[in-house]
Parts: structure tokens; sequence; C-alpha cells
């Protein structure tokens, strides 16, 4: 549990229809596997003691008694144990038969749960048998022990704050009003679903879009658990359909008609600040709720969830493709609108021959050959000065030649040793002032040519730079739109793949490949032997890390600690802990550090969850104390 992490299970196990204690047998074997593999919520299919297809053999008095004998010997198997059974079985109370999860817990029963929604339709006779469950919880007498019995009961766990499990019984999933929702209103953040879905053409579909919608809406962990092999096939199949999802996401999911358990980490401290995120989720009162407190031990939960190393790039090819290209389109669409309400007439970039200008640029003629303008109105500055390598000039010129760009060179050198003598700064001092005194220069340079021209001077910034602070303040910080603000390094180089990937133009193709094989570079430093001597990640750490704690710092609100944790999981082949632990630390260190510098921003679109505008995402202050993040990190 640690870090908010809970191990869900979904057991369907193979039943004999109408023989409670075979199939109580089954569902304790399924409970031991699933302590074993470390589950703390355990949920088996709806009516799963007798099975689903009894028909009129649930109104035999010697099934109910065999149902509540095998309970109680599922009840027995649990001793010992602080996991959370979930199973399903008719129950009669005050003369009328109910379908209802039983929860146990250390041999004892928590709580019975009826179902609210009766279906009577298509193949579906429920109401032949079965009453709907009261909302309102009651008391039970059953045997010498009070048990609530009721719709509205929901169990808080003490190990895993914020996890309050609330319990539904398949066609409740269906209902336009679910018991879910109102168990999430009252402050339920996982769900689980007892069912017996039969399967139909396209059914496994619809429900996969229930299960994920509804965890999405609700933003809980969802345990969906349905019937499978044993069922009665007299006219129904069962092909026992496990889902378990948070907040729209499936985590895993069974292959249906092949008996399959199935595992989930759930992560209840991500879905608790995603509720805090959202304003529009707001907790009602629970004053038709009965609370039943949990006890579990706290330990560290063995995890099966991985955690992608590349959180803003889409595995999938066909995915990563689309994303690639709604993202170019989000771009170049809010370039256009800003050329549409100024009226101006060119673009102003300047080029270094690396990944985020030559981005930048490709955005830029997008967005020109939407609006109808030439593309030779967009002006390509390449501006060499003490860093500048053969190679990245030759590929900043050739790439402005073949998109029809116009080329401008202004060689800086000069103007910044005039700049040099008159602040008195030694050039062969190679330190901050150097390096700046190169990226300001630029920057006017690039202003007044955009004044002349009735132009706009394109920003060609990332996300990631942004986060760590890696621009020159006034510098190329500064631009009058930048395109490139919501996209992360590592999201650049696929966007500048895909382009070539598509562009149908080999020459253009060869260029584009060659940016992508040149490292990252500010060119600030003078080369050895014609060779880039400044390498960004050598300095500020791989960008590949920093985009990680980005996404799990601001998209999720990890703490430092569970961001080691996964990325020492993510990156167990690629990095050792230290060099992980070493740039978290640097991560956090610059990110609150350079907040100033974000705090100014150029106005810039935003493409994805993740974004840093002072105008938008991160309200934060430029002088916030990082200590607390970062005697986290140091206790590591």
């Amino acid at each position: 549990m640690k870090h908010g992490f809970i191990k869900a299970a979904a057991m369907t196990p193979k039943i004999r229809v109408a023989d409670p204690e075979y199939n109580a047998k089954e569902i304790c074997r399924g409970i031991e596997e699933a302590c074993v593999r470390g589950a703390k919520i355990i949920v088996f299919p709806e009516l799963c003691l007798t099975g689903y297809t009894c028909g009129d053999l649930f109104l035999q008095e010697l099934l109910l008694m065999q149902a509540k004998e095998a309970l109680r010997t599922v009840a027995d198997a649990t001793q010992g144990s602080d996991a959370l059974v979930f199973v399903g079985l008719p129950f009669e109370k005050d003369g009328k038969l109910y379908n209802v999860a039983a929860v146990l817990q250390d041999g004892r029963t928590l709580a019975f749960i009826p179902k609210r929604h009766i279906p009577s339709y298509a193949e579906f006779y429920e109401t032949r048998h079965f009453a709907a469950g009261n909302e309102v919880p009651e008391i039970y007498l059953y045997g010498e022990e009070e048990i609530p019995f009721g719709t509205n009961i929901l169990f808080e766990v003490d190990a895993v704050g914020g996890l309050t499990i609330g319990c539904e019984i398949c066609e409740d999933l269906w209902a336009p009003l679910s018991p879910g929702t109102l168990h999430a209103l009252a402050g339920a953040t996982v769900m689980v679903n007892l069912s017996a879905s039969n399967e139909t053409i396209g059914k496994d579909a619809y429900r996969e879009m229930l299960v994920k919608s509804s965890s999405a809406k609700q933003i809980t962990g969802y345990i969906y658990c349905s019937a499978g092999e044993g069922e009665s096939t007299q006219d129904l199949v069962f092909g026992g359909h496990n889902m378990i999802a948070e907040n729209g996401t499936i985590l895993a999911e069974a292959k249906r008609f092949a008996p399959e358990h199935i595992y989930a980490d759930i992560d209840i401290h991500r879905l608790c600040h995603e509720r805090r995120r959202m304003s529009t989720f707001a907790l009602g009162k629970r004053d038709c709720h009965l609370v039943v407190p949990v006890h579990m031990e706290e330990e560290e939960t063995t995890l099966v969830r991985t955690f992608g190393a590349q959180p803003f790039v889409p595995a999938n090819q066909t995915e990563r493709d689309k994303r690639c290209e709604e993202i170019l389109s989000i771009q170049s669409y809010g370039l256009k609108k800003r050329y549409e309400h100024t009226g101006c007439q060119s673009a102003v970039i300047g080029v270094s021959g690396g990944l985020d200008s030559t981005l930048a640029l490709l955005v830029t003629v997008r967005a020109f050959d939407m609006l109808g303008l030439g593309r030779g109105q967009i002006r390509a500055v390449t501006m060499p000065c003490f860093g500048t390598t053969d190679r990245t000039y030759e590929n900043a010129c050739k790439l402005a030649d073949t998109l029809g760009a116009t080329l401008q060179e202004v060689d800086i050198r000069e103007a910044v040793c005039v700049h040099f003598r008159d602040i008195g700064q030694d050039i062969d001092n190679h330190d901050v002032t150097y390096e700046n005194g190169q990226a300001r220069e630029r920057t006017q340079i690039l202003m007044d040519i955009a004044n002349r021209t009735n132009g706009l001077v394109i920003g060609t910034g990332d996300m990631s730079e942004l986060a760590l602070g890696w621009a020159t303040y006034n510098g190329d910080h500064m631009s009058m739109y930048g395109v490139n603000v919501g996209v992360p390094k590592t999201l650049v180089r696929h966007l500048v793949q895909y382009y070539a990937d598509i562009c149908g133009e080999e020459a253009l193709r060869k260029i584009l490949i060659d940016v992508l094989d040149t490292p990252v570079s500010p060119e600030l430093l003078p080369p050895v032997d014609g060779v880039i001597s400044q390498k960004t990640e050598a300095l500020v750490g791989p960008y590949e890390l920093h985009d990680f704690f980005l996404y799990y710092m601001l998209r999720c609100g990890f703490e430092p600690a569970k961001i080691y944790r996964i990325a020492c999981q993510s990156f167990q082949n690629i990095y050792d802990k230290d060099v992980i632990l070493k740039w978290l630390k640097t991560f956090y260190k610059r990110f609150f550090a350079q907040q100033f510098k974000r705090s100014c921003l150029p106005d810039g679109p935003k493409v994805g969850s993740v974004a840093v505008s002072p105008r938008g995402d991160l309200r934060m202050p430029s002088d916030a104390s990082a200590n607390i993040w970062l005697r986290q990190v140091e206790e590591l």
C-alpha cells in the first residue's frame, strides 16, 4: 500500500451450476492464490456460489441453505487475511430473495450488498426470482451476528489514505444513475462489480466502454468480475470478461472464453489528486451511506503495474503518428490565429540546425500554407557565433532552402565582441555571461528584423527546457509566439521524425534525419576539433528522465519518493538508481528555482494535459521553497 498502491484481483472460477459446495472450494482456491499474489481487494462473479443460471432452482430452499453453508466455508478461508473479499450468492431476507455480494475479511462477514437494479428484458428474467435491494442499510441478524444489509455501504480502509470501496452488481452499471455514481459522490475511490454478463456479438466492446467511462466520470478504480466457464449454456454463453480500470484506462483485461484471473495495482493517491484537481468533482453528503471501517496492515505492494518510460509518447506506432499529426495541427492552427489577429505578414525564426528550431520552422510553414502566405515571407535567420559547428550551420541553411523560406545570415561574433568590450567581459572567460551574451544578441536581432518586416518572432524553446529553466532570460526565453512551449523534448524528436516520414521529399527527409542525429546543444561554447563540445544532457541530465519526472509531478501530483520508485522500475535497464536519484535532485532544484522565467512566458499553444503556462495550468509562485521536496529526495 506504500505510495497509495493497492493490488486488486478479479477471479472467475470454473464453477458447477447449483453446486455450492464445489463452487466454494474453487473460490477458496482463488482466494489463496490471490493472497499469495498480494491482492487486498478480491472480487468474484455475481451469484458465483450457486451459479447465475440456476433459474427456478433459486426458489429451492435446499439450494439457498447450501449457499449459506458455502459462504461460511469461504469466510473461514479468509481467516488470517486482511484482504477484502467480495462473493456473490442468492440470499433470503424477510421472505424475499436478493442477489447479493457478501463482503468478507479475516473470517468475518462485514456486510451484504444487494443488487439494486433487477433486469427483466431480453434474455434476463431476474425479477422472477429477486427483489430490488434496499438503498438505506438495515441491520440483519445473521446467526448471532448483526450484519448491515443494503446498497449504500462503503468500506473505508485505514492502510491507504483515501481508499474507500463501494460495490454494485452487474445491471447496476447499466442503469442511468448507478449505485456506483452515488458511492463515488459519497467518497468511494474504488468500485467493485460482481457480474454475470453473457456474450453476444459486440457486447464486450460495450461492456469495456461502460467500465472505462464509469471509472473516468467517477474518477475511481473499477474492478469488474464476470461469470465464465461453468455457467449453463442452455441459451447463454459466458466469457469471463474481467476488467480492472482506473480513471478511464484499462489496467488489466482478461481474454474471454479462457479461465483467467487478472491483477492490477490501483493508484489511490493518483485518483485523489485527480479529484482535487477537477473542480467539477464535488463530494456529496454521506447521510444515506453506512461507512464500515476496515483495517489492513500497511505494507509495500509488489507492483505488477508498469509505467512507460516516455509518458508523453504513445508506445503504439499508429497512436503515436495520430498524436504527432494532432499536435502539429494544434501548433499551426494556434500560430495561424495569431497571424489572422495581428495582420502580420512575415515570420522570423532563429534557426540553429537543432531539433527545436527545426520543429518551429516546420510548424510555421504549415501555418503559412494554411494562411495562403508565401513561404518566402518566413525569414529563417542563422546567427553563427563562437560555438557554431559546420554541421548545424549547414543543416539550418539546407532546411530553410528546401522548405522555401528566406535564409538570412547575421554573423554576431563582432557584435558580441563589442558588447563584451563595453561591459568589461573577458572573451576568454567562458562563464554564464559569455553564453547568455550570445543568446540575448540573437534575440535582439530577431526582434528588430521582425519589426522591420512587419513580422512576428516565433519562439523555439520547448516545455522541457522551460521546466528546467534551460533558457536565457530575455534571450531564447522570449518571443512573440512560442509554438513549442507545450511540447516536451521527448515528443519534439518524434514530431520531427513523423514529419520526415510523411513529407514525401527525400532531400527534406535526409536533412531532418541528420538533425535528429545531432546532439542537443545550445552551441554557446567553442567546439573542439569542429565537434559540439557543449551537450545539454551531460549538463542538466537526460531529457527522458526529466520529462518522466515532470509528467508524474505535474499531471499526477506524485511525491519525489514515488516518482523515484517508479522511475527505477521504468528505467531499470537504462540508468542506475544513483543516476536517477542524482537527476531527480537536479530536476527539483531547477524546477523551483527557475519558475520566475515561466512566470513571464510569451503566449503559446497548449497541446497536452501537462503545461507550464502561468496563464493556464501552472499558477505557481516564483519564490516557492523546494525544501520539503528536496528533503524527501535526500532521504531516499
